[in-house]
């Protein structure tokens, strides 16, 4: 692309001298409600145009220079949590460099579901996007910029996971990381203790416990399918533990094939287990089904992120939550510990109108989101995951947080979640998305028929354009 027009007066040096000055006021609680720099667009749709900037603003940055501008931020935060935490960092951000930040937000899955057409025409500067396939594959596309420089910056605060995840096939980076969260099972120690239940450590003891819980007048296991993607995490875990994390990586990829025995398998147990599974997952959004477990008529949940509708629900009830990793399935892949734990990051886009004139507002945003003090707002605001700079402040996270960060700890493998780690055409809601609704809705039918239909899909799609 072409070398950015320069109108703004003060470089990105300049403004991250400011932020520096300020970096401690990131951690005050304060703060959340203290700042009101920013603005925040109306939710529209994921391809609305972000409006010209007009003319900048221009407020002093606490290290006494003055910072002018703006930038535009589109993001799938939607839910009432996650909103209202990002909106904190933005107005951290804010407040360290004067630069005013307008978000446009549009809730997750037509973010997600509209991303392609969004991107290629008028994007806003940065967006909320994921690491894995789907950062690649819009990299490859030219509808990201690269961020190597902001890497020379941040680079020294995540690990080489970290980097290597945030890099596409071209060797530059793409995106920096923001949280990450891992996909276990959450249920209420309250209710387990009133019940004597234990945390179950084998897929056996796991379904025994389901049939108890069904007996005691529980739904065993919840499950909102609405949007398409929450199952997708259901298949990951029981096929990364019957199969281990090298088949699960290349059948994603389409080096392993979904007519392969060892897939027949997974879906084979998974049929023993959805007896136990809450009726009618395709018609109920993830949120009403967490609802569940709030109200203790859900035993269990697989599921990313409940703790947003916990914390949303009181204190109270959020001291009441916990987790434990899906249970071993006795095979030689339970010692990988493997399980989903998607990293969420920001990127540059590279058609938004405005990005010319805003680009050294846009790195300066990134890196300071590449920071542990402006993650840890987010994470201190929105519980529900872990941040990702190795600067973070742990001493700051909750009991759920500190549980989160030593499960993925302990993992041996990483996976990004079906819907990340494979094509989006084959994960979207004509391909995995419309078959798992369709398995869920008949658990019984011929699974050999059924993969079959899954591997012709694939086929069908040709190579990745």
């Amino acid at each position: 692309m072409a070398d950015p027009i320069q109108v703004d007066p003060v470089s990105r040096r300049t403004i991250l001298k400011g932020m520096a000055g300020v970096a401690g006021l990131a951690t005050i609680p304060g703060l959340l409600a203290a700042c009101s720099t920013s603005s925040s667009a109306a939710p529209s749709t994921a391809a609305s145009a972000a409006a010209p900037s007009g003319a900048a603003s221009v407020a002093p940055s606490a290290g006494g220079s003055v910072a002018t501008g703006s930038l535009t931020v589109g993001s799938n935060l939607s839910d009432d949590t996650p909103k209202k935490a990002f909106q904190a960092v933005v107005d951290a951000f804010t407040t360290a460099t004067g630069i005013a930040v307008k978000i446009n937000t549009v809730d997750h899955t037509t973010f997600q579901n509209t991303l392609s057409n969004y991107l290629q025409a008028t994007p806003e500067d940065v967006i909320t996007w994921f690491s894995g396939h789907r950062m690649r594959f819009f990299a490859k596309q030219g509808l990201f910029t690269p961020i190597d420089d902001v890497w020379t910056s941040v680079g020294p605060n995540f690990t080489d996971a970290m980097k290597i995840a945030s890099t596409s096939d071209d060797t530059h980076q793409y995106l920096v990381p923001f949280d990450t969260y891992a996909w276990t099972v959450y249920y209420r120690k309250s209710l387990w203790a009133d019940k004597g239940y234990t945390i179950p450590t084998t897929l056996a003891d796991f379904t025994t416990l389901a049939k108890k819980m069904q007996t005691d007048g529980l739904v065993p296991i919840g499950l909102g399918d609405k949007d398409g993607w929450p199952a997708m995490g259901h298949f990951d875990i029981m096929n990364l533990r019957e199969n281990g994390y090298d088949f699960h990586v290349g059948l994603m990829n389409g080096v392993q094939k979904w007519t392969d025995p060892k897939v027949k398998k997974v879906f084979t147990v998974w049929q023993g287990l959805l007896p136990y599974y809450q009726t009618g997952s395709p018609g109920r959004i993830w949120q009403d089904a967490a609802a569940g477990l709030v109200k203790k008529t859900t035993g269990m949940m697989l599921q990313p992120q409940v703790g947003e509708t916990f914390a949303a629900a009181g204190p109270a009830d959020f001291a009441d939550l916990d987790f434990f990793p899906w249970p071993n399935h006795g095979t030689q892949w339970d010692a990988e510990k493997a399980l989903d734990a998607p990293i969420n990051g920001f990127m540059l886009t590279a058609k938004s109108p405005t990005l010319a004139a805003n680009m050294d507002n846009a790195k300066a945003f990134l890196e300071f989101i590449g920071t542990g003090k402006a993650q840890i707002i987010y994470a201190q605001a929105n519980p529900a995951g872990i941040a990702t700079p190795k600067d973070t402040d742990t001493s700051k996270y909750t009991p759920l947080q500190k549980h989160q960060a030593q499960v993925i700890g302990d993992a041996q493998k990483l996976t990004q979640f079906l819907d990340r780690d494979a094509r989006s055409d084959f994960a979207g809601q004509q391909g995995m998305q419309a078959f798992l609704v369709n398995f869920l809705q008949n658990p019984t039918q011929d699974l050999d028929a059924f993969l079959k239909k899954i591997q012709d899909y694939y086929d069908s799609l040709g190579p990745e354009s």
